[in-house]
This record gives structure tokens, C-alpha cells and sequence, in this order.
């Protein structure tokens, strides 16, 4: 499985921690992320992770950055995207659960790192229930 990750400024050591986990668990891992603590763009690394994911490059996304705000509204742009900002393990599985998310989107500032990696393994390994929440989900993206 591949998953693309994408990080501003505040989420470096969150990502680097991110992808070093998911490549001991066996993933191939996208980075479309800032590798250093200077004071980036977010929407510039948004992007690129989620194409991949519309695009089947990825099967899911990761964003990190401060409050996880700006990378969630730049994400949920896209039309096949469901991006959801979690700062903790319950909100993780309802994500994946209720609305068969495909991009997590962490606050840096408001999780610590280990916390952080336990919400990708949780992420990861919580399916989508279907049913009833299938027809609101179809009911997300706009028809022009």
C-alpha cells in the first residue's frame, strides 16, 4: 500500500516520525512534505497528496500542520476527497467508520508525536462500515 504524506513547517518532526513507522509496518511511503522547520506554504504540499489520492496513486493521504485547519480546507477542495482533521484516536476511527475517509490531517500543535502515530495505525487499520453511511457520503461532493 502507498500512502502520500504532506507536511508544512509545524509537522516536520511529526512527518519524519509518520514515515519512519509506516516504512518499519512495510508501506511505500510519498513525501510531498517540508523537510526542514522553515515557514512554508501548506497548501503547497496539500496538493500534490491529494491528486495522488484522487488519482490512485496513493491509497490514502496524511497532512500535517499546526492546527491541521488549512491542510483539512485545502484537501476537502478536491472532489474525491475526504479529508478529516482528528486530534485523537476516537475521532480517527469515526472518520474511516461514518465517512470512509482517505486523508488524515493531524495538528501538530495540538497532539504530541507518539499520539500522532498511533492515529495512523488506527487510521490504517479501521474499515469503513458502509451501509447507512454509504448515501451520505454519496451526498458529499458538489454536481455542476
Amino acid at each position: 500500500m502507498t500512502i502520500s504524506i504532506g507536511n508544512d513547517h509545524a509537522g516536520t518532526d511529526y512527518k519524519f516520525a509518520i514515515v519512519k513507522y509506516l516504512e518499519d509496518k512495510g508501506y511505500t511511503v510519498i513525501n510531498h512534505g517540508t523537510d526542514t522547520s522553515d515557514s512554508v506554504d501548506y497548501a503547497d504540499f496539500v496538493h500534490p497528496v491529494a491528486e495522488d489520492v484522487e488519482n490512485n496513486k496513493s491509497t490514502y493521504g496524511i497532512l500535517i500542520c499546526g492546527s491541521a485547519n488549512g491542510v483539512a480546507m485545502t484537501a476537502n477542495k478536491h472532489q474525491k476527497i475526504r479529508a478529516g482533521l482528528c486530534w485523537n484516536n476516537e475521532i480517527v476511527e469515526l472518520i474511516r467508520q461514518h465517512n470512509n475517509a482517505n486523508i488524515l490531517c493531524i495538528p501538530a500543535r495540538f497532539t504530541a508525536i507518539p499520539q500522532a502515530v498511533k492515529m495512523v495505525e488506527t487510521f490504517l487499520n479501521t474499515d469503513f462500515e458502509g451501509g447507512r453511511h454509504q448515501k451520505r457520503i454519496d451526498k458529499i461532493p458538489l454536481s455542476c
